[in-house]
């Protein structure tokens, strides 16, 4: 069963400026991305969420109202934009109520690369009011544009940035409130590496991905694995081992590899050919199962999708397509991957285990939709 292009995007659609939402529809978690004007908000989420150069952000206009955009993934949820210059919490404008209101993540992005204090105090202010309206809120701060920095200049700004915020939201009570940073850029995949923190955070069955990813590894002689999605190269997982930033940044290379080739060749060998091939004399072999010569095309070849590197210290790195959004992405030894059946068996076990986690979460949300529809038609007929 064929399907078109853009299903397999992290597909993006405005929904207007004004923030009222229909409850029966808007269930989704909320990413409210807030900052001073010029801070790299807008270039954040056009690098992560579509695929834009670094370098063409840089010709990006100012945003001067709010955008949000409906991401469907693994897990749908929405984007929420504002520019640095309006007063969300103005009364007579926004409905704070409506735009804190939902469960999600408020990101703060703040550049590095200026003076900073009007940001603190902009922050200060946006956690004091966004708490007091939704409790279960998480903050998460974007100490952003800090590939110019030397490394000794990075971890001071984040200490003196991280000690000035929570000390001011000490003096007013709220020690308490979860509240995470990141040094960010978006120039290297650290921005990438943040944003898959934060959005693992809103996903009730981390602990049971988790869970799997390090029964799949210690069953099958894997020394990390991640579990990607593919457009985005957030990873909405990965064993509990400790995530060495090499090992990420070549994983998460890895899919933009395999996707430049796919386009390129389309329909190759099959994995097991690979396989063959792989202790062969070449340095490096790809194997890419795909149609129409793109991953995630078909919902065929985001399933099939699988793909083998040889690298030149002895590791293997494997990619398994686990559904149309989402791929395993592992790293082990040649020696162990010597055993690929059991790999392979493995693997269609966790597929299926995966499968059922998100069949569950289907059917939930199923649930609360139709739930939603017949106390709005009720409170319709009420009145």
């Amino acid at each position: 069963m064929s399907h078109s292009e853009d299903e397999y995007s992290l597909h993006t659609s405005h929904i207007g400026n004004d923030v009222s939402e229909d409850p029966v529809q808007d269930h989704r978690p909320r990413l409210l991305i807030m900052g001073l004007r010029r801070s790299g908000k807008s270039s954040i989420q056009k690098v992560v969420f579509h695929k834009m150069a670094a370098n063409e952000t840089l010709f990006l206009e100012s945003t001067n109202k709010i955008i949000k955009e409906n991401i469907t993934s693994f897990i749908d949820f929405q984007v929420w934009d504002f520019p640095g210059q309006i007063d969300y919490f103005d009364t007579a404008t926004y409905d704070s109520d409506v735009i804190f209101g939902e469960y999600g993540a408020l990101i703060f992005v703040i550049d590095a690369q200026d003076d900073y204090i009007e940001a603190l105090n902009r922050l200060h202010q946006t956690v004091l009011r966004a708490h007091e309206k939704n409790k279960n809120l998480t903050f998460e701060v974007f100490i952003h544009k800090v590939d110019a920095l030397s490394d000794e200049f990075k971890i001071d700004t984040q200490r003196d940035i991280q000690q000035r915020t929570t000390d001011e939201l000490a003096d007013v009570g709220l020690e308490n409130v979860p509240l995470s940073f990141y040094l960010t850029s978006i120039y290297d995949h650290s921005i990438f590496e943040a944003f898959s923190k934060v959005i693992q955070k809103l996903i009730p069955q981390l602990p049971t991905l988790e869970n799997l990813l390090n029964i799949l590894c210690a069953n099958s002689g894997i020394e990390k694995a991640f579990l990607f999605d593919v457009n985005s190269k957030i990873y909405i997982a990965t064993d509990s081992s400790p995530v060495d930033m090499q090992t990420y940044e070549i994983c998460s290379d890895m899919i933009d590899v395999i996707i430049d080739i796919s386009e390129i060749y389309g329909r190759t060998t099959s994995f097991h050919q690979i396989n063959d091939e792989l202790y062969g004399d070449d340095q490096t072999q790809v194997e890419t199962n795909g149609k129409a010569g793109n991953y995630g095309t078909t919902t065929d070849t985001a399933n099939d999708a699988a793909s083998l590197i040889k690298l030149n210290n002895g590791m293997v790195l494997c990619l398994r397509g686990v559904n149309r959004f989402l791929a395993l992405v592992c790293l082990l030894r040649s020696d162990n991957f010597e055993k690929h059946g059991l790999i392979d068996y493995n693997f269609q076990c966790f597929k299926q285990a995966i499968a059922e986690v998100f069949e569950l979460k289907r059917r939930s949300a199923e649930r609360l939709r139709h739930e939603g529809m017949r106390l709005s038609g009720d409170v319709n007929e009420g009145g």
